[in-house]
C-alpha cells in the first residue's frame, strides 16, 4: 500500500526527527561528559550522571513513541517518494550517526565503569554475553551440513 507524503506530513516528520536529533545530541554529550569523568583521575560521580539519564529518558521515551506512529506511514510511501525528501533521509542519517557514536561511547563506558568496579552484580551481564562469538559458534553447531 503506498501512499504520497503530504506535505504537512513531511513537515511534521522532519520537525520531530529534528527534536529526537537534539535528544540524542543530548545524550551523546552527557555520555561523552561521562567517558571524561570515567577517564580522569577524579571519583566518578554515579549519582550525577544516573540523575542525568533518568532526565532525559521521557523525553527520549515520548519522541520514540511519537515517531513510531509516523514510521509506519512513510514505510508505505513509495521508495522514490521516501528518496524524493532530502531534509528527511538526511535526519535519519544524522540520528543514526549520532545513535551508533552514543551506542559506542555508552558501551565504553560500561566497560569502564565494571573496571572500576561501580556495576552491581545483579546487572553484570550473563557469561555468555561475555563471549564475543557465541551466537556464531551457536549457529555453527546447529547449522546443517
Amino acid at each position: 500500500m503506498n501512499h504520497q507524503p503530504t506535505a504537512d506530513f513531511t513537515e511534521l516528520l522532519t520537525a520531530e526527527l529534528r527534536a529526537f536529533l537534539t535528544l540524542c545530541e543530548e545524550a551523546l554529550a552527557l555520555a561523552t561528559r561521562e567517558n571524561q569523568a570515567l577517564s580522569g583521575a577524579l571519583e566518578y560521580q554515579t549519582q550525577e550522571f544516573s540523575q542525568r539519564r533518568n532526565n532525559l529518558l521521557p523525553a527520549i521515551k515520548q519522541a520514540t513513541i511519537s515517531l513510531a506512529g509516523r514510521r509506519i506511514a512513510w514505510q508505505q510511501t513509495h521508495k522514490n517518494q521516501r528518496y524524493a525528501c532530502v531534509s528527511v533521509n538526511s535526519l535519519l542519517q544524522s540520528v543514526q550517526a549520532v545513535l551508533m557514536k552514543f551506542f559506542i561511547l555508552d558501551r565504553e563506558n560500561q566497560q569502564a565503569m565494571l573496571r572500576r568496579g561501580l556495576v552491581p552484580v545483579r546487572h553484570l551481564p550473563p557469561a555468555a554475553a561475555q563471549r564475543p562469538h557465541f551466537v556464531a559458534g551457536l549457529y555453527q553447531r546447529h547449522a546443517i551440513a
